[in-house]
């Protein structure tokens, strides 16, 4: 391995190559349940060129690479399950270029949210792109891998809807561009009216290439966003709600939230309803709107919007919202993972028992979000458990619970979202035959000496 080390180090400089144990030691985790695993070295290239060299150095040597934006996935999708080289691509972090009249960037492929975010604000005042509620130091290329959510989820859909292109460094070391970008100078599609590639790279987890580039689509940023809640006890007619609130299609996100603690809020469902406006008129027009879209509920005594305060109302339009952060450390331990399948509206109710039984068969502190996808044509719910990383007790009941839930979400139709190496296994069991025989395919043919991010979507 010392030939190895030789040869990173003429790729990316002595400083940008680690083996040592203290480094090696915090990219062999994430904050979530699966055990750790070192890799051999830790490189952080610059350029597109120098991940060329060190992919094609890894294919001649047949040792795994891991590509990693900020490991915050928390289902082990980065962790190197076999070793060998983790390409930390924190310091590709260029705004390469925005369209403002289009409506896209282009970024690289360690470019983080918060970045962006921040760029936008101060040199881009009316665009804005899909924001997810991780940290801000969440990448982009990351959060589309594995199909991410954000502000704009429920008007747009995923975040990886809203790429506009792709630059992929594929596992032979070539370089290929995806979408509009490959025969035009401009990023604005993935696929139509060519065939859509993006799907070759997109929810692999890094298995089949690795994301150099991202064209990511920017939308109207409003002078104005509130927040309202609507309340109910009425699980069951939480799917109805949803239905009248999307018909409206004045909303642009809408989470639904329930835990037992504070006590106000055990046994209720908030909808948590976001707007945006240019004036108060417009504001007020979308509230109206809203507010009769939900009035039989109201007026039969099944729900009714509480009152926001100042405080609170802050806390919720926090882009990222911090106390999603926050519920991580309940516990004061630093451990957090949850489930987030992805199905039908309608499902509702039974991932809200589900959740509470298994907390209270668990003994574990618990809370349930759900996020709209797309004008409700589905959503995600998040079985979320937060537990101390010092009791192994507790990590243990966890694992338990979130077995438990990935056995229900496939039994009540749901499709894991960016799924741990257990549920891949499970997800490929179910699947329809063809379908993995056309996956298998496709990783064979990519990556036929299966050095990209191995043990996900497993081949062999």
């Amino acid at each position: 391995m010392s030939d190895i080390n030789r040869s990173l180090t003429e790729i990316v400089g002595e400083h940008y190559v680690s083996n040592q144990p203290e480094e090696l030691y915090f990219y062999a985790r994430d904050p979530g349940l699966m055990p750790p695993h070192k890799p051999d070295y830790v490189v952080v290239p610059k350029t597109v060129e120098e991940i060329q060299k060190i992919v094609r150095l890894a294919n001649q040597n047949k040792i795994p690479i891991v590509p990693m934006g900020a490991g915050m996935a928390l289902t082990g999708l980065v962790i190197p399950l076999r070793g060998g080289i983790v390409i930390d691509m924190k310091r590709m972090n260029k705004i390469i270029e925005v369209n403002e009249k289009a409506r896209y960037v282009i970024v690289e492929g360690g470019t983080s949210h918060g970045l962006l975010k921040s760029y936008l604000d101060k040199n881009y005042p009316r665009l804005r792109h899909s924001i997810p509620d991780s940290p801000a130091t969440a990448t982009i290329a990351a959060n589309v891998m594995i199909h991410g959510q954000g502000r704009l989820t429920q008007q747009y859909g995923f975040n990886s809807d809203m790429v506009a292109g792709l630059e992929v460094v594929l596992p032979s070391g070539d370089i290929c561009k995806i979408g509009s970008c490959s025969l035009s100078p401009d990023w604005f599609s993935k696929g139509a009216p060519l065939p859509d590639l993006s799907g070759l790279f997109l929810g692999w987890f890094g298995a089949t290439g690795i994301i150099t580039k991202v064209a990511l689509k920017l939308y109207p940023r409003k002078r104005m966003r509130d927040v309202e809640i609507f309340v109910t006890d009425r699980g069951n007619l939480v799917p109805d709600i949803i239905y009248e609130l999307t018909h409206t299609e004045m909303v642009e996100d809408i989470n639904i939230f329930t835990q037992p603690l504070p006590m106000i809020f055990k046994d209720n469902h908030h909808i948590t309803i976001f707007m945006t406006g240019d004036t108060d008129e417009e504001l007020e027009f979308k509230k109206k709107l809203i507010f009769g879209a939900l009035d039989r509920f109201i007026k039969g005594k099944d729900g009714g919007f509480m009152s926001v305060g100042l405080a609170m109302k802050q806390t919720l339009l926090e882009m990222p919202q911090r106390s999603v952060s926050r519920f991580a450390d309940v516990k004061k331990g630093g451990g957090f993972e949850y489930s987030g399948p992805i199905l039908l509206v309608e499902r509702y109710l039974g991932c809200t028992r589900k959740l509470v039984e298994l907390a209270s068969k668990y003994d574990l502190a618990y809370s349930a979000m759900a996020r709209i996808i797309g004008r409700g044509h589905c959503m995600m719910f998040g079985f979320s458990f937060t537990f101390n990383r010092a009791d192994p007790d507790m990590m243990d009941r966890v694992r338990k619970a979130l077995q438990e839930v990935s056995d229900y979400a496939l039994v009540v139709g749901g499709v894991f979202w960016k799924p741990t190496i257990e549920e891949q296994r499970m997800a490929i069991e179910k699947m329809d035959p063809n379908t993995w025989n056309l996956m298998k395919m496709i990783k064979k043919n990519l990556d036929p000496d299966g050095i990209m991010n191995p043990g996900n979507w497993e081949v062999a």
